[in-house]
């Protein structure tokens, strides 16, 4: 069955659902093939949400333990037992020292956060790109477009995904004193207050805005080479998205870095920097950091990050495209009369 808006509303036969209203691919196109980027009205709000949602936590869940490195090495003054040249050789070490289920403390609440993060996140996005794309009146994709959507799609996703990051991170920290994310909650709500959640919305904005911009210009850019029919081609999501998640986290890994200092309020390097009292503002934490480590200091991690973002970014994609997939052939072949 080819999944095209044809017969279903009154959209135009072989308009995109990023906005593109070219007929895609004309009778070259084998009778089998899916077409189903052609899905203007059939893919609903809760296809993009529900298939957001499978991306979101299946992506965080998978590369998680590597998450747990990352936020490790981005520790200005680390531990001299928690000090690591290498993802594999940190994973080996954590665990051997410190249990086999360490590298995953948190990943429950970051699950619960991710879930609905990332259902709104997809779900503003495709709307926004498609909406936008009418107004520019872009016959096909406008890069402007998709980067205006991804930023518009990372104000709702960091509101909700930044309490379950401050969490996280605290937890991933070397000898944390947080055994379970309730506990966490609760020490950092009667010790810092409520907006301990948020100090590091800002620089959460500041980081994510550019990076999904770059994030998402990247992949709709290498889809239209690599897959320029827009069909559902896990191949093709997998390598646009792997791709565009690297050039997206090597660019934004200095923000990445002050970003984890406000999260984890890093007790012995603030000591050092002479930082009495909580880090508060992007601008103090990237003085914090210079002070400390110079310009290198802004790339700490930045192995991680990338062989983080990476994966993380192909299996997002992937599990996404796929449920959109999946979730609307369901709705359009019960919908089919046989």
């Amino acid at each position: 069955m080819e999944l095209r808006c044809g017969g279903v509303g009154s959209q135009p036969v072989g308009r995109r659902m990023d906005g593109d209203t070219r007929d895609g691919g004309g009778g070259s196109k084998d009778a089998g093939s899916e077409d189903y980027e052609n899905l203007p009205t059939s893919a609903s709000l809760s296809t993009h949400m529900t298939a957001g949602a499978m991306a979101g936590i299946l992506e965080h869940s998978v590369m998680y333990p590597v998450d747990s490195v990352k936020t490790r090495m981005q520790s200005l003054q680390p531990d001299p037992k928690a000090q690591y040249t290498s993802v594999y050789g940190a994973l080996k070490k954590i665990v051997r020292t410190e249990g086999f289920w360490r590298p995953l403390r948190g990943i429950n609440v970051m699950v619960m956060g991710a879930g609905p993060a990332h259902a709104m996140y997809f779900a503003c996005y495709e709307n926004m790109k498609r909406t936008l794309n009418d107004v520019f009146h872009h016959r096909g994709n406008s890069h402007l477009a998709n980067g205006i959507a991804g930023s518009m799609a990372t104000l709702l996703h960091d509101a909700v995904m930044n309490p379950a990051e401050v969490v996280k991170q605290r937890m991933q920290m070397y000898n944390s004193p947080h055994r379970s994310a309730l506990s966490c909650i609760r020490t950092v709500w009667r010790t810092e207050g409520l907006g301990a959640f948020y100090r590091s919305y800002t620089t959460q904005l500041t980081m994510n805005i550019p990076f999904q911009s770059i994030h998402f210009i990247t992949y709709e850019f290498l889809q239209e080479h690599v897959n320029p029919r827009r069909e559902y081609n896990p191949q093709s999501h997998i390598i646009s998205g792997g791709l565009a998640g690297a050039i997206a986290a090597a660019a934004t890994t200095p923000l990445d870095v002050c970003k984890t200092l406000l999260n984890t309020q890093e007790h012995v390097a603030l000591s050092l920097a002479n930082v009495s009292g909580r880090l508060s503002g992007m601008a103090n934490a990237f003085r914090t950091v210079y002070q400390l480590n110079g310009l290198p200091g802004y790339f700490k991690g930045v192995q991680a990050r990338v062989i983080y973002q990476m994966p993380s970014t192909a299996i997002s994609w992937s599990v996404y495209e796929f449920f959109k997939y999946f979730l609307t052939k369901q709705k359009l072949e019960n919908r089919t009369p046989y």
